[in-house]
């Protein structure tokens, strides 16, 4: 049992310490009258007393006291502020040191300014001048005013009125057509009509008589005018000066739309219908267009397709119907050339003829060939090339890659840029040279990246093996060894990137397309029966000869480790291969002197040598 006085305490607070309290016994005596002031007194007077009782305490001070205690304060200040200044100053030194330029490779070309914005569409009239109403509704509907037709637009009045027609009228589908460029809500009913006509006046017609209406290349042309673009060819007179009259009318067509999305998105829907159109009436109709209208609307469609608000868009429509417009060419080819000096002239941009290139596909034979023709035109244009080579004549065009590649070298673009763009007292500008330097790198990323095209869209024969390897040689010359890396240009990084990238991919060409070599026995030292001395193979340049070069075998097997041989090792392979022909031609003389053994060549079996031959 435990008695009362074991049980445990209740108070578990530490025991006073009264030493420590020995100076703050006066305190509490003294500040409860102090504390009661407080609380009667308010807030205002108590701040009040504050300040004076500071002000009393400064007064009371000696000069020498106020003078310390300024001068204390305002050497720490003073302190403060250039330590901060000098840790402000590190920093900046640092940054500027360790910083990467954000000028880099833009991935985007830039573009070019073709539809200019419009507010209010332009007014399209009906032509019903020439039509014969064949009911009550279609003579309403001719008779109505603008706006009232557009209704029976919207209503969808017009698929009654002529979707089971026997015949559609002309000026209808002109009409619709140029509807296609007013706002979504109106050029999407427009198009979906167009269309539905189009297709069922199709399935009316016979299959050997088949007939569609399709725009001409100057009504495409009215289209895109439209929708605001500019061309100084096409309208010399300026961009669409609008006058009061037609504003006018264009406000009295009282059909209001309701808000469209962005521009961009809305100006590529309506091209898209545009596309879609003309893929049907190339289809149906390849013969309704001349060779000459097919290239000006090649052209104009290429134009279109760099416009800056469509940068970041998907082309799909656009390719396609240019894919059609190449392979309904009737004078293929040649219409080549004129096509690819017309389209290289369409930009000034490097970015934008690249972009340009790529709207082709690589799908067809023309395709190919118009990209790869299209690609060396333009690398010609931008080294001023275009009429000292001859890009037309029967050179192969690796060969001409091969003279272009080397102008491609950074410091010579440098030197002609440098004299295009900068004046002789900015040359030694720091900001400009970077700049300089980042043009340099950009164009010939362009260019490097077209001398890819000219070589991907080639089918490489052992023929062309050797001009390959010389271009990847000169890839490495020229281009790939003068690039110098560093971390504050980015842009040199990309490029050699891309320089790397495509070495590769030239060098896996070589190891796929690989001279014609005779195939022989490892184990044969030359006998009758080979074609060729073992260890040796014809060089490209004597495929169609007699005569055998002294060059190992080994490096036209394996040609993507050539370049990693160097000129010594090579050297020391060749003399190999001569030592081992004439310990051949010597072996073979003993065998005549000794003559054949017999048994072995009784039984069939093959010729077996003696110690003392093989000694």
């Amino acid at each position: 049992m435990q008695t009362p006085r074991d049980s445990f305490p209740t108070d578990w607070s530490p025991p006073p310490v009264e030493f420590l309290n020995k100076n703050k016994k006066v305190l509490p005596a003294c500040r409860r009258p102090h504390e009661d002031l407080e609380k009667e007194l308010p807030a205002s007077e108590q701040k009040v007393g504050l300040a004076s009782l500071e002000e009393l305490f400064w007064n009371m001070a000696g000069p020498s006291q106020q003078a310390v205690t300024s001068e204390i304060s305002s050497g720490r200040s003073e302190c403060y502020v250039n330590n901060l200044d000098y840790l402000l100053q590190e920093k900046r030194m640092l940054v500027e040191k360790f910083s990467i330029s954000l000028q880099v490779i833009s991935p985007v070309h830039p573009g070019e300014t073709v539809f200019l914005p419009r507010r209010h569409p332009l007014p399209c009239i009906l032509d019903s001048s020439s039509l014969k109403p064949q009911s009550q509704l279609e003579e309403l509907f001719l008779r109505s005013s603008p706006p009232q037709q557009l209704s029976f637009l919207h209503k969808g009045l017009l698929s009654n009125l002529y979707l089971h027609a026997s015949d559609y009228p002309r000026p209808l589908l002109q009409w619709l057509f140029q509807l296609l460029t007013w706002p979504l809500e109106t050029s999407s009913r427009a198009f979906g009509l167009l269309w539905d006509l189009s297709v069922d006046g199709l399935f009316r017609q016979p299959d050997k008589d088949m007939r569609l209406w399709c725009p001409s290349l100057q009504e495409v042309k009215e289209a895109f005018g439209s929708l605001g673009a500019y061309n100084p060819a096409l309208y010399p007179q300026g961009p669409f000066q609008h006058s009061p009259r037609v504003l006018e009318s264009e406000g009295s067509l009282g059909w209001r739309e309701p808000q469209d999305p962005p521009q961009e998105v809305a100006l590529d829907t309506k091209l898209s219908y545009i596309y879609k159109f003309l893929i049907l009436c190339f289809l149906v109709q390849p013969r309704s267009y001349t060779d000459t209208s097919i290239l000006g609307l090649m052209e104009l469609l290429c134009r279109a397709g760099l416009d800056v608000g469509l940068r970041l868009l998907p082309k799909t429509d656009l390719q396609q119907l240019l894919l059609l417009l190449l392979e309904n060419i009737q004078e293929w080819p040649g219409k080549l050339q004129p096509l690819c000096l017309a389209l290289s002239w369409i930009s000034d941009h490097h970015h934008n003829l690249l972009t340009l290139v790529q709207f082709f596909l690589d799908v067809t034979p023309r395709g190919r060939q118009l990209r790869s023709q299209l690609s060396l035109t333009v690398i010609a244009r931008m080294l001023g090339q275009q009429e000292a080579l001859p890009l037309w004549g029967e050179t192969t065009q690796l060969a001409l890659l091969s003279q272009l590649l080397s102008l491609m070298r950074p410091s010579s673009l440098r030197q002609c840029l440098g004299a295009k763009t900068l004046p002789s007292c900015q040359g030694q500008h720091p900001k400009a040279s970077a700049e300089l330097d980042r043009k340099v790198c950009y164009l010939c990323h362009s260019l490097l990246t077209l001398a890819g095209v000219v070589v991907s869209s080639q089918d490489i024969t052992p023929d062309q093996w050797g001009e390959l390897q010389l271009l990847c040689m000169q890839l490495d010359r020229h281009i790939s060894t003068h690039i110098r890396e560093s971390p504050q240009a980015m842009h040199r990084t990309k490029l050699k990137d891309l320089a790397t990238q495509t070495y590769i991919r030239w060098q896996d060409l070589l190891a796929h397309c690989q001279p014609q070599v005779v195939s022989h026995n490892p184990l044969d030292l030359g006998g009758k029966g080979s074609a060729c001395p073992a260890g040796l193979a014809r060089s490209p340049q004597a495929l169609n000869g007699d005569s055998w070069t002294l060059f190992p075998s080994c490096l036209f097997l394996t040609p993507s480790l050539q370049f990693l041989l160097t000129s010594d090792l090579k050297l020391t392979l060749a003399t190999g291969c001569g030592l081992v022909l004439k310990f051949r031609k010597s072996l073979r003389k003993r065998k005549l002197e000794l003559g054949p053994s017999p048994g072995p060549l009784a039984s069939g079996g093959s010729p077996v040598c003696h110690k003392e031959e093989v000694k």
